[in-house]
């Protein structure tokens, strides 16, 4: 699945899966970013044997995983985690993370573009983001690709730091999603010049 793809200002980046063979290049891309970026995370991506736990469901096929490589180092990651259970099989839980000097230059785009792709070849018909309220960056980024806020619920998870949250989950039908992907490419300044 390797795929070089080029950001907006030309800088070129291998899209590939993860692997098992990867956790040393995925530990040291999540100590380096900053307790701010970690501190909403799912998981604490710092405990290398929560990370090794992650990695064996992509293993077993829970979840699918693809990471951007710039220099021989994982620059992002974003996950596509599956349901296993019967009246959830159609969805599929989106989360990515980018190392801060690679926003805002194209990349989250291209990796949702990716897990995209994987989602219509698992069939899955709609899309979930899970996201902490403080999480405002993101939820703007979920609501420009067509996601609606579909719960809140307050004080429902804890951050890294053991603080009370709101969780937002939005969801968006696989359909639109194309749609919208299609939109922002197609309309992107760095797509026509390239």
């Amino acid at each position: 699945m390797d795929k070089i793809e080029k950001l907006k200002d030309g800088t070129e980046v291998t899209i590939r899966r993860l692997m098992m063979e990867d956790l040393d290049l995925l530990m040291e891309f999540f100590l380096a970013l900053p307790m701010e970026d970690r501190k909403y995370l799912k998981f604490d991506v710092t405990d290398r044997k929560a990370v090794q736990r992650r990695l064996r469901r992509v293993e077993s096929g829970d979840d699918i995983r693809v990471v951007a490589v710039h220099g021989g180092l994982i620059i992002a990651s974003g996950a596509l985690e599956l349901s296993g259970e019967a009246w959830s099989k159609h969805q599929g839980e989106i989360r990515l993370i980018v190392a801060r000097p690679f926003q805002q230059r194209g990349l989250g785009a291209i990796m949702i573009r990716e897990l995209y792709f994987i989602a219509v070849q698992n069939n899955l018909q709609t899309i979930v983001a899970k996201m902490m309220r403080p999480q405002v960056g993101a939820q703007k980024i979920f609501r420009r690709l067509g996601f609606r806020d579909d719960s809140l619920m307050p004080d429902f998870v804890k951050d890294i730091k053991g603080g009370s949250q709101d969780l937002i989950v939005m969801t968006c039908d696989v359909k639109q999603l194309w749609k919208q992907l299609d939109r922002m490419f197609s309309e992107s300044d760095w797509q026509r010049c390239r």
